[in-house]
């Protein structure tokens, strides 16, 4: 960990409220789980279980594998933070700068898990205990991400992952709006959309690395990238299995669905090189410009291997979260 990280890290954290202000919502109006669930108090609220439960009726089996397999994923989120929180430049102690910015960014997150959680819970097609218990052994085995407590290297792994989430939950959204799940459908979008504006911050913090450290921040770039994303729940199992093992079929029903393929992949890593401008960087290290090589020329590999990919069929492997 280069010293200049942390003073970067700490420059920038001078002006977190600025951020927060411009990519986070206000929490007394922002949307709560509440405001798209049926109120237990209503005179209507046996009718308005019902009718989730009539709209979620057709909703195939892959697409619930996917949704319950993002309702986890969400529902992971103390593991989340307690990664975020230990980024080098980070003081936990300091309520303010960048700690103050993952509490926020975490209590937006954590609306997306309670939400789907109720709705899926009155749906009536998931087993939820099943559900849980993959859910606890998620947050228990933690995960690896590559990234370190290197703060370049996370935020170009926060900037991947968001848009990859984005993603997912507006595909889900519109997968169940051709199912006439319109309820399903808006809570999706919404989820959807908080995902896409916590991209565009994080992408907006590596921008601003790079103009301050950019053969550092490029040279993290490209680590990343060879490395390979992974997404946070690639440790995902199902009672008495070993970690990870029911992470590969839920990527497949993913893929199937065409909810995140490995195009989406692709697309996201080629959007990544045009926001951040990396073919016009200037002042880099030979090393650096090495690393900008090979990134540039990523993206062509990637569609490639995409291209020749085929999607595996539906196999024998059951998820116990499905009734």
């Amino acid at each position: 960990m280069k010293t200049s990280r942390i003073e970067v890290m700490k420059f920038l954290g001078q002006n977190i409220d600025g951020e927060i202000d411009e990519y986070l919502k206000d929490i007394d109006t922002n949307w709560q789980p509440a405001d798209f669930l049926p109120e237990s108090n209503n005179p209507d609220f046996t009718r308005d279980i019902k009718e989730i439960q009539a709209q979620s009726k057709e909703l195939p089996y892959d697409y619930l594998a996917v949704l319950v397999g993002d309702i986890i994923t969400e529902e992971a989120l103390p593991t989340y933070e307690s990664w975020l929180i230990d980024i080098e430049g980070i003081s936990k102690a300091e309520p303010q700068g960048w700690s103050k910015w993952i509490r926020r960014w975490t209590a937006e997150e954590n609306r997306h898990g309670d939400l789907l959680n109720k709705y899926i819970y009155l749906s009536g097609r998931v087993n939820m205990k099943q559900m849980e218990i993959t859910t606890q052994h998620l947050i228990a085995d933690g995960m690896e991400l590559g990234t370190a407590r290197d703060p370049y290297r996370n935020f170009v792994y926060t900037s991947f992952q968001e848009l990859a989430t984005n993603i997912s939950h507006r595909r889900t959204a519109s997968i169940a709006k051709k199912y006439d799940n319109t309820i399903l459908s808006k809570i999706c979008g919404v989820i959807a959309a908080d995902e896409l504006r916590h991209a565009k911050a994080y992408k907006s913090f590596v921008t601003k690395i790079f103009e301050l450290d950019p053969s550092e921040m490029m040279l993290a770039f490209e680590d990343m990238m060879r490395k390979k994303i992974v997404m946070p729940a690639h440790f995902m199992r199902q009672q008495g299995e070993k970690i990870g093992q029911s992470w590969s079929h839920f990527s497949d029903a993913a893929q199937r669905l065409g909810v995140y393929t490995s195009m989406d992949y692709t697309e996201i890593l080629e959007s990544l090189t045009k926001e951040w401008k990396i073919d016009s960087i200037c002042n880099l290290t030979g090393a650096a410009e090495k690393g900008r090589d090979y990134l540039m020329a990523l993206p062509a590999r990637f569609k490639k291997v995409a291209e020749r990919s085929t999607i595996k069929c539906s196999l024998d492997y059951k998820f116990n979260w499905i009734y």
